[in-house]
């Protein structure tokens, strides 16, 4: 017997948010079914999709590279509906059916309320969004919901107190963020532990950033284990936590998958040294005043002048954690190549409005025209 909802499912997900792309800028769909195939036969299930990601061609590609090939017992599938990608409720509320027909997929394992934050709750309640998900869960639709949650514990609690029939929460968690007050990791986990309720894992690698740390956590993480790499830690990591379903990691490419699978096939929790490398990686990470970006590029859709914020900020970070100064001037130099500057923003605020990460995009896009223009 489980002792919560999903303690027996493999820890590792597969995120269909970065999926491998061909020179033209689509998915390529060979490279993921090679990549599913893998996932597979190491005897991994979840895979995690949204009604947004890549304008629905995540969803597509789950058809293409799993869906059609695997039959659908075989593995469990979720997606996502989203306030702000419809003007009424209508609209949004169709975001199930058409999420169903790019998958083919019959129904949805877990399906969740996407990305919810302050700026957006209003809409989940004013839509009736709740009760839809749970008249959809009685129709066999969807099997089990939940919602991503990109704000702090304060509405959370205030969540899962108003609707204790979620079943889980998905969280960004990673051990540079645990104690990060803007994301509230370590608070926002133990308010959905205390209810009771399991938690997906989003963001263990910090859309990649953890893959390449700082030297400094570099040295202490080589010293701990030569063997393992740099990913290895923040998804182990997460995964070691009491309550965890699976976590999510958004692989593009087939070495990325080998090397989860190297450590997540067989999935063992942190030991007690392997935690003490940790702690000392967050002490050095809590050093360095970094751009918390990862790269999910809600900014850059509604943003009138076209600025490419992450990559911008990219750049930024290669020369604050790095002292890379040449080598991000010559990322910024791509990154604004063919778009706007960073001194082109107007302050409209769209951006900030969007954030999960709740960062003060408007202040940081003028650090960085101060320093790279």
């Amino acid at each position: 017997m489980e002792r919560y909802f999903g303690e027996k499912t493999p820890k590792l997900g597969f995120g269909l948010m970065r999926l491998p792309k061909t020179e033209g800028g689509k998915i390529d769909i060979e490279h993921t079914k090679k990549m599913v195939d893998m996932f597979m036969e190491a005897g991994q299930t979840y895979f995690d999709t949204a009604y947004v990601y890549d304008n629905g061609e995540s969803e597509r590609a789950a058809k293409a590279a799993l869906v059609d090939r695997y039959p659908r017992e075989s593995f469990t599938l979720a997606t996502k509906m989203c306030s702000w990608a419809a003007e009424d409720e209508a609209g949004v509320k169709k975001q199930l059916q058409t999420s169903l027909e790019r998958t083919g997929a019959g129904y949805f394992d877990y399906y969740l309320l996407h990305a919810i934050q302050n700026g957006n709750i209003g809409a989940y309640d004013k839509f009736h969004l709740w009760d839809f998900v749970r008249e959809q869960k009685e129709k066999g639709l969807i099997k089990h919901w939940g919602f991503s949650f990109h704000a702090g514990p304060e509405l959370l609690e205030e969540l899962l107190t108003k609707h204790p029939d979620a079943e889980f929460v998905q969280l960004q968690i990673n051990y540079a963020d645990w104690e990060n007050d803007g994301v509230a990791a370590r608070a926002n986990y133990e308010v959905v532990r205390r209810h009771g309720k399991s938690v997906v894992v989003m963001e263990p690698v910090k859309g990649g950033s953890l893959a390449n740390p700082p030297e400094a956590v570099q040295e202490v993480f080589k010293a701990a284990n030569p063997g393992a790499s740099f990913a290895s830690w923040a998804i182990r990591y997460a995964a070691s936590l009491d309550g965890i379903i699976t976590v999510l990691s958004g692989m593009s490419n087939i070495d990325q998958m080998a090397d989860n699978l190297s450590y997540m096939k067989d999935f063992k929790p942190l030991d007690a040294a392997e935690r003490a490398a940790i702690q000392e990686a967050q002490e050095l990470i809590n050093g360095v005043k970094s751009i918390p970006c990862t790269g999910c590029r809600y900014c850059v859709r509604g943003c009138p002048m076209g600025i490419a914020i992450p990559d911008i900020f990219a750049a930024r970070n290669r020369q604050l954690i790095w002292g890379q100064l040449e080598g991000g001037t010559a990322d910024y130099a791509a990154a604004v190549k063919n778009g706007a500057p960073a001194s082109a923003c107007v302050e409209c605020g769209q951006c900030e409005s969007v954030c999960p990460q709740h960062i003060d995009v408007i202040q940081r896009l003028k650090d960085c025209a101060a320093v790279f223009e």
